[in-house]
């Protein structure tokens, strides 16, 4: 890709961030909605973790599938081929007339958006290649899930409360035709060096292992652990299947050399870890807010800026600290912030005073606002340039799988402590349980990003870099690696 002015790389990280944006806001703003869908499509617990996950979990089993053929079939055309179908999707979304139909156009939603965030950050890693420069960037795009998570929360209110839950997803489209409009004029097209082969079986796995463990979870308190046991076994085969098989492929969907750089497993590890908090996070407030409380989606969504302005302040102050003294005090300030937010709720039940409630939402925005950029950072550093949009795709599928996970466990936690009650009687207790595997997330984040970027976790990523970079030259040179 040719270099380009400083004005035009600003100009494709904005473009960039425009499709980060609609991805984002969709989320927050389903989740303020999902007690007013709820009431409108008689929607029980699992159909509202079904909304949410049909969305994440087919967006985490395309993800590397879209990286990869971006950086062969060329980025720009297939971060425009995923505004349009995401745009197309929300559509259908906003026309649904029961659940199972939005479930069925919300993962035609997440084929779109597939093809879009991943591979908006290999565009920015091609468009930024001095690593400053680069961090900075990944600080302005973190920054873009705080406007989101702000924004979200009092858009879907305001628009739920007014028009109805229908209306949230009208948002996409005026936003998508701009983006795609700006993509065609002033996105320059990019590709990687080396193309790579599609991997068909490896896709069908990584699907397999997603839907299945999903299925599973979301499932069980309903029908049972012995129903959903074959689930739980198929998605172990698959994964099974996939160490065995991905090793053995010259091209494989999941380059599985890419894990001996501990800062890169680090990272991955992270993100779910990150994501899965933030996901039952935001189900569990929700649902309180709203159906404890009593609140209508407005008011709900501004108990929630408390967590949402720490998130957006605290992103690019994470990105220039990682250009300055690298991703470690960012790792650790996010690790302590979260964990410590997930023991106020789950051991001194802070939902029940407005206080600590509100004490809560600002520590977990804080630490929200400090890990998002050295996930993304440490994922694509020190990778060769030709792998960056499989490398983004990784970090990418690990955040939406992370979120998958976390509204499926901790909304099942709590669909088994609710039973057959109503929420006011029973919700602090049954969400307990769910608050305290937050806090192990937040612990998890903690450890790891204290583990992963030092001296020796460094070294592991040099390593590692040599050995793909030197693969990459025998493979082009027709030697086998």
């Amino acid at each position: 890709m040719p270099e380009l002015s400083p004005r035009r790389r600003l100009l494709v990280l904005l473009i960039c961030c425009m499709s980060l944006l609609i991805v984002s806001l969709d989320n927050t703003v389903l989740n303020v909605a999902l007690p007013s869908l709820q009431r409108d499509l008689g929607a029980s617990t699992s159909g509202l973790q079904w909304t949410i996950d049909a969305y994440t979990l087919v967006l985490a089993s395309l993800l590397m599938l879209a990286g990869s053929t971006a950086d062969r079939l060329g980025r720009k055309r297939i971060f425009m081929a995923g505004l349009v179908v995401f745009s197309v999707g929300s559509l259908l979304c906003s026309l649904a007339p029961n659940l199972d139909l939005l479930i069925a156009a919300r993962m035609g939603q997440a084929v779109g958006g597939s093809m879009l965030n991943p591979v908006a950050m290999s565009i920015i890693t091609n468009t930024f290649t001095d690593p400053r420069e680069r961090a900075r960037a990944i600080g302005v795009w973190g920054a873009v899930v705080g406007i989101s998570m702000a924004a979200g929360p009092l858009v879907g209110g305001l628009l739920v409360e007014s028009v109805g839950w229908r209306s949230i997803f009208w948002l996409n489209l005026p936003v998508g035709l701009a983006a795609l409009l700006l993509t065609l004029r002033y996105v320059p097209e990019s590709r990687a060096p080396k193309a790579r082969r599609p991997d068909p079986l490896g896709q069908l796995l990584v699907i397999v292992l997603f839907g299945s463990l999903t299925y599973a979870i979301i499932e069980a308190p309903n029908a049972g652990f012995a129903s959903v046991a074959p689930y739980a076994a198929l998605a172990l085969a698959a994964l099974l299947g996939l160490l065995a098989y991905e090793p053995r492929r010259p091209e494989p969907l999941i380059d599985l050399r890419f894990f001996r750089s501990a800062p890169f497993s680090g990272a991955t590890v992270i993100a779910i870890s990150a994501f899965a908090a933030l996901g039952g996070f935001l189900f569990l407030s929700t649902l309180y807010l709203q159906n404890v409380r009593g609140l209508d989606a407005l008011h709900a969504g501004l108990w929630m800026l408390p967590m949402a302005a720490p998130t957006f302040l605290c992103a690019p102050l994470s990105g220039r600290l990682i250009g300055t003294r690298g991703p470690r005090l960012p790792l650790v300030v996010a690790g302590l912030a979260m964990t410590t937010s997930g023991v106020l709720f789950a051991a001194f039940d802070a939902e029940t005073s407005n206080t600590t409630l509100f004490l809560g939402y600002v520590l977990f925005g804080i630490g929200f606002g400090f890990v998002n950029a050295p996930i993304t950072n440490t994922a694509v550093s020190g990778m060769p340039r030709a792998q960056a949009g499989v490398a983004a795709a990784v970090a990418s599928t690990s955040r939406q799988l992370g979120q998958t996970l976390g509204v499926a466990v901790v909304g099942a936690v709590l669909a088994a402590g609710v039973g057959s009650s109503s929420y006011r009687e029973t919700f602090v207790s049954a969400a307990t349980p769910g608050w305290w595997i937050l806090t192990a997330c937040g612990a998890a984040v903690l450890a790891l990003g204290t583990l992963t970027t030092g001296p020796w976790a460094r070294r592991t990523a040099e390593r590692t870099a040599e050995r793909l970079e030197s693969a990459e030259v025998r493979e082009a040179a027709g030697v086998s690696a």
